[in-house]
């Protein structure tokens, strides 16, 4: 036997025919290492797995001949890629198949899912995902995609004669008879321009854009009426807020944002975005800043950005954000179409109204007195583009608002009638609650006077009615449901003006002025 020497300069040891193995073979054997020999072809060593002075064992060969035909190895089951299709690479060069991925984040589910998790690799939370897909069983529990209701185009079939609009407004929207009827006209021209067939457009007449101003105190209805219209034509509708508009490239919300959100409230179907409503509230609040020594970013420049979008242009924007620079896709949307409504409250106007009113002498006979117009109620209704353009908007943007239009201020009897006569009045919506429990709900005329007293003090308009029906109101709706003896409540002024409490009427005898405890 020839004795055991080690590689040196390339030099390796001959093992003998016999076959015979060292103690230290032996070991290296129990331990599970393979016996060093070479290839025996026809008794050659030329065909042997040496290479580079190196023996190879047996299994080695049969390892590395397998690999350059199956790829790499699950380091869960130790299954080649051949057999188990391709798989996941990790982080540090393993690779996982599908299938041990799969029992992985099933077992996470389990209660064994500790003794799971231990199995894994630190870095498993690192995989890429995206090969997920190959070879992976489809999940039971699919997440239901949201039905898309194939929607009817529109037609001028579909729009409402401007005394039929006029008519719809009228059960929702109490007074305000001039706003409804040129909102109505307006909207009713806008579709007949939008929806002429090609025959109609043939004489080469070409009719412009309807956009509207609407000017109106604080609490008028604007917003509501803009709702309305909306739901009445079955139109895609956006509202947004100028406060948030800032000029291109500051922080803010970009222009084109308004439009963004009429594509939302479209789903995101252009063609019929292109047909819908922007109502742009709070308008008065982009005019010129006075007296200014930086930059009016929130101001006039935003006016000069809104020029395009409401004369007609190709807009790009993303879909599902308020700014170009969100990593969203672009829609092109062609703002040529869509009816633009700008409201506002336009605080301080009635000065400058006035101001232009008493520019006149006031000496001499004919003269206006300068307090002619100081307690005048309507006086918005004398509004001019003058009175806009020394308000800060400048005359571009008033230019391409052909319809300019003021709401009336609220009076005490128009608040009553707002309590009680639309179809959501808000004393119907108390009644109802009630109704609910088997109470009777029943306003008399001196508390609905009082309510709208109240309301006209704290000069915020209908937004003030609620405010107050909810202070007055808790006790009873706190109360009364603790006796089902009850069958009917009168809310009286006294109770309204807290001098007094409601009359209770019980279930077959009634009582008077019994005051709801506090």
């Amino acid at each position: 036997m020839i004795d055991d020497k080690d590689i040196i300069d390339g030099d390796f040891r001959e093992v003998p025919d016999s076959g015979e193995k060292n103690a230290d073979e032996g070991d290296a054997a129990d331990k599970g290492q393979n016996e060093i020999t070479p290839d025996e072809v026809n008794g050659d060593v030329k065909n042997s797995s040496v290479s580079a002075g190196t023996w190879k064992t047996r299994e080695e060969d049969t390892d590395d001949e397998e690999k350059r035909h199956s790829g790499h190895y699950c380091m869960m089951c130790h299954r080649p890629e051949s057999s188990t299709g391709k798989q996941i690479e990790l982080p540090g060069g393993m690779y996982i198949c599908t299938d041990c991925m799969q029992k992985g984040f099933e077992a996470i589910q389990n209660p064994g899912m500790n003794e799971m998790l231990s199995k894994l690799p630190p870095n498993i939370g690192m995989i890429d995902l995206s090969g997920l897909g190959f070879g992976m069983p489809a999940r039971d529990h699919k997440k239901k995609e949201k039905q898309k209701t194939p929607r009817k185009k529109l037609t001028m079939q579909d729009v409402p004669r401007p005394h039929i609009i006029k008519a719809k407004l009228d059960e929702y929207v109490i007074g305000q008879e001039h706003a409804k009827k040129v909102m109505s006209v307006a909207v009713y021209n806008h579709y007949k321009r939008i929806l002429q067939t090609p025959e109609q457009m043939k004489d080469g007449t070409e009719i412009e854009k309807s956009n509207m101003l609407m000017i109106g105190p604080t609490g008028s209805g604007k917003t509501y009426l803009v709702q309305t219209l909306a739901k009445l034509l079955d139109v895609p509708l956006a509202i947004t807020d100028a406060t948030s508009l800032t000029e291109a490239g500051y922080i803010g919300d970009d222009i084109e944002s308004v439009v963004s959100k009429l594509l939302a409230a479209a789903d995101n179907d252009v063609d019929r975005a292109e047909h819908g409503i922007i109502f742009i509230d709070e308008i008065d609040k982009i005019a010129k800043k006075k007296n200014t020594s930086q930059r009016d970013v929130s101001g006039e420049a935003v006016q000069q950005g809104l020029l395009k979008l409401l004369e007609g242009s190709e807009v790009e924007v993303p879909v599902g954000a308020t700014s170009k620079n969100a990593m969203v896709p672009l829609e092109t949307v062609n703002t040529k179409n869509i009816l633009f409504i700008c409201g506002g409250a336009f605080p301080d106007l009635e000065d400058v109204i006035r101001e232009r009113l008493n520019r006149t002498s006031s000496m001499g006979f004919q003269a206006d007195l300068k307090d002619r117009y100081e307690e005048d109620p309507d006086i918005l209704q004398k509004v001019t583009n003058e009175d806009l353009r020394a308000f800060g908007m400048i005359p571009e943007f008033l230019g391409r608002l052909p319809i300019i239009f003021s709401l009336e201020s609220l009076t005490e009897d128009m608040l009553v009638k707002i309590l009680r006569e639309p179809r959501n009045a808000i004393l119907k919506q108390y009644e109802k609650l009630l109704a609910l429990d088997g109470v009777k709900l029943v306003f008399d005329d001196g508390a609905l006077h009082s309510i709208a007293k109240k309301a006209l003090d704290k000069d915020t308009g209908a937004r003030a009615l609620r405010a107050i029906i909810e202070d007055f109101m808790l006790d009873i709706m706190y109360e009364i449901p603790k006796d089902d003896n009850i069958s009917e409540v009168v809310v009286t002024k006294e109770y309204v003006e807290h001098t007094g409490g409601p009359k209770i009427i019980l279930r077959g005898q009634e009582q008077s002025g019994s005051p709801i405890p506090s």
